[in-house]
């Protein structure tokens, strides 16, 4: 066993060994997962990215003695050759010649990274790096990669431009309270809450236009849904309205779906996850309609009322899978949906549930300058503060409509997740800022 730097370099994953490769010579590096003695023979367990291979060392080897003095996770080097045999994962073991300590790590680690001992929470974030080290906690993530791309690359194919919006900004996105101000040289700013106003300037520019990007939300609930700091896949389209980017958001989700199960089987196997292809379309149901189904269930609640988490939770009990929740009372909804012509206190407006959790909301938007000016007053928000965007709708402002929907709790779904914190590397919140 010798330390220093690397003078040979890694020549495979772990996942490329296999009785194939039998007789092979073969340099692999990662971290020990685990070292147990059984009889005269001593066994390493590296892990790298790809997976886990077993080293095997006879005590006739020249570096039998110096595997003790290796720990759990320490990095190391192994050259040596492939063997066949029918008991060792993957069919094959590396007999080491050579074993290098790129590193070393403490003992006792601050949580057992090969999960089979818990830890609560608070170890795993505090320790995220060790947590994240993992197998159930990296097919998350792996999910997660996977899920984005099939999202970016679903969009690109039916014409999206991406796009980048700012995330310091003047005044609010969607009214309200719950920003973060932040300094900026001698002027008011704000973390952005929502890429919302940007991307319907962006409509009239590229038509169709989507951003997979964070938003910030001083947000004060401590529930396993909220965070301070989201990710989002934000989509709006010209000459749209809200029934075609429901068809949109569907069309994506499935699409998603199917894309998990067909490039992460080992993950969702990891995760004891089964992921069944959601048919579209999926369930809709108007507002009043679910108001109904509430008051007939026990849950006190009028019409025009936002939907209580008690709510929530028995709709979840009620309804499976996902299902849209459309036509939204007017009021209760951001000052640049659309209202309904027929109805205007209800406006064209949907949420896209997964049982009690919402996904993403969306809606046909507002193109006429005087009518959003309008729906701001009706809000109590003052015009003024919103100049920056009212200008550009007197320029051309297209017809419009999109959505928002929150990735993070997409991959709540897609992995069976019960805390958002667990789908997000480093999560924010009001009680947590490091690591």
């Amino acid at each position: 066993m010798s330390d220093g730097s690397v003078d040979i370099h890694k020549t495979h994953f772990t996942s490329e060994i296999g009785p194939e490769l039998d007789g092979k010579m073969v340099v692999l590096a990662g971290w020990v997962e685990s070292i147990r003695k059984l009889g005269g023979i001593k066994f390493i367990i590296l892990r790298d990215k790809e997976g886990r291979s077993q080293i095997t060392v006879p005590k006739s080897n020249s570096v039998f003695d110096e595997v003790d003095k290796l720990g759990k996770e320490y990095v190391i080097l192994v050259r040596g050759k492939v063997r066949k045999i029918e008991k060792a994962p993957q069919g094959a073991e590396i007999i080491p010649e050579e074993i290098r300590v790129l590193n070393t790590s403490v003992s006792p680690l601050p949580l057992d990274p090969s999960g089979k001992v818990d830890a609560n929470l608070d170890t795993q974030l505090d320790n995220r790096v060790l947590d994240l080290r993992r197998p159930e906690k990296t097919a998350i993530f792996i999910i997660r990669h996977e899920a984005s791309k099939a999202i970016r690359d679903f969009l690109i194919k039916r014409g999206f431009i991406e796009i980048n919006t700012p995330k310091i900004i003047a005044s609010a996105s969607e009214g309200g309270a719950d920003l973060f101000p932040i300094s900026y040289y001698e002027k008011e700013a704000f973390l952005s809450q929502s890429a919302q106003l940007y991307k319907e300037q962006m409509s009239s520019v590229f038509e169709k236009v989507f951003e997979i990007a964070p938003c910030y939300r001083a947000e004060l609930s401590r529930t396993v849904r909220h965070l301070s700091e989201v990710y989002t896949v934000d989509v709006e389209v010209a000459f749209n309205n809200y029934l075609d980017v429901m068809s949109l958001l569907e069309e994506l989700i499935s699409h998603v779906f199917k894309h998990i199960k067909k490039n992460c089987s080992e993950e969702l196997k990891t995760l004891n996850r089964e992921l069944p292809v959601p048919k579209t379309p999926f369930p809709r149901y108007t507002y009043t309609e679910i108001v109904e189904k509430l008051q007939a269930e026990g849950i006190e609640m009028n019409w025009g009322e936002d939907i209580s988490t008690q709510a929530y939770r028995k709709l979840g009990e009620m309804l499976r899978g996902l299902y849209f929740i459309v036509d939204w009372p007017t009021a209760g909804k951001p000052f640049y949906i659309m209202p309904r012509k027929d109805k205007p206190e209800i406006c064209e407006s949907f949420d896209l549930m997964y049982e009690w959790l919402e996904l993403a909301s969306g809606g046909t938007r507002i193109h006429k300058k005087d009518m959003l000016i309008e729906r701001l007053k009706e809000q109590k928000l003052n015009p003024e503060s919103f100049a920056f965007h009212l200008k550009t709708y007197d320029w051309g402002m297209p017809p419009h409509a999109g959505w928002g929907l929150g990735l993070d709790r997409l991959v709540m779904v897609l992995t069976g997740a019960e805390n958002i914190r667990d789908c997000v590397l480093y999560p924010r919140d009001r009680d947590r800022l490091t690591p």
